[in-house]
């Protein structure tokens, strides 16, 4: 039967599935911060790009499905998330984009394909603005590109079951373990100022995008994503059925297919048979 977890209950009982163990992890110091990074697999690289609060490991459900599809994958904590550190400097998409960009460079990564999600998205985004050499593509997965393009937040059991995760998880995870409540307070401020593109800006941007939001998304409008995919050049508009903004935990083999359609495309591979 198919693992579903709709109201994210397993998600806050035990996170994601666990990382494989084998693959290479480190830290790249880059702008002031320790950035934690693991690399899995071999073959084209698929960068994943977790949310706000979260963390590389809320992935799980999607290294397995890239490795057995010949990929490697690649995951990052963004800094001040996870195992990653900051300074005090202030959070910024664009700060965050440079990040990546460090470990590409460890790692020796010269193309990858991005997967984005909520935060992730956004970083990924104005990636393949300021270097589109090294991206072949970008999934952005729920999330907004200007201040409009958010909903007013309506409380849940799923949205309360994820952020207990990730308390959780920040506290067996974090190089400074009791900072949860400043740690949100900056990324939320980060989230209602940022980012800015405006529809020009969005009209320059020359990969390959797919824009992508769950049927029941609680945080990002529709509208905001249809203008996303009309905007950006030749973006493809994709709704999942059934899900919302946790998609990649609720239901894994929908959200894993979608990615690897998307993959696939961007590397000019075949179809699986």
């Amino acid at each position: 039967m198919e693992f579903r977890d709709d109201e994210l209950e397993h998600f806050a009982a035990h996170g994601a599935a666990p990382l494989p163990a084998d693959g290479e992890q480190g830290h790249v110091e880059h702008d002031g911060a320790h950035i934690w990074y693991a690399s899995l697999g071999a073959g084209p690289a698929v960068v994943l790009l977790h949310g706000g609060l979260g963390h590389g490991g809320n992935w799980g459900y999607q290294v397995p499905a890239l490795l057995e599809a010949g990929y490697r994958a690649v995951l990052i904590d963004s800094r001040g998330h996870g195992r990653s550190s900051r300074d005090e400097q202030p959070y910024r998409y664009d700060r965050m984009a440079g990040d990546v960009l460090a470990v590409m460079d460890r790692l020796q990564v010269e193309k990858a394909a991005l997967v984005g999600w909520s935060d992730g998205a956004c970083i990924a985004l104005i990636l393949a603005d300021k270097a589109p050499e090294r991206v072949a593509g970008v999934f952005f997965f729920a999330c907004n590109m200007d201040p409009g393009g958010t909903k007013e937040l309506q409380p849940s059991v799923a949205l309360d079951r994820c952020f207990g995760r990730h308390r959780q998880d920040y506290a067996a995870l974090s190089p400074t373990p009791n900072q949860f409540e400043p740690f949100v307070a900056a990324v939320t401020q980060m989230m209602k100022t940022q980012p800015n593109y405006t529809a020009q800006h969005l009209a320059g941007i020359r990969v390959p995008v797919t824009i992508s939001q769950g049927e029941h998304e609680e945080f990002i409008r529709l509208d905001h994503a249809e203008y996303l995919a009309r905007t950006i050049p030749g973006a493809k508009l994709v709704i999942l059925p059934g899900v919302s903004h946790f998609a990649p935990l609720q239901r894994p083999a929908l959200f894993n297919q979608t990615i690897l359609a998307f993959i696939r495309d961007v590397f000019h591979a075949p179809d699986p048979d």
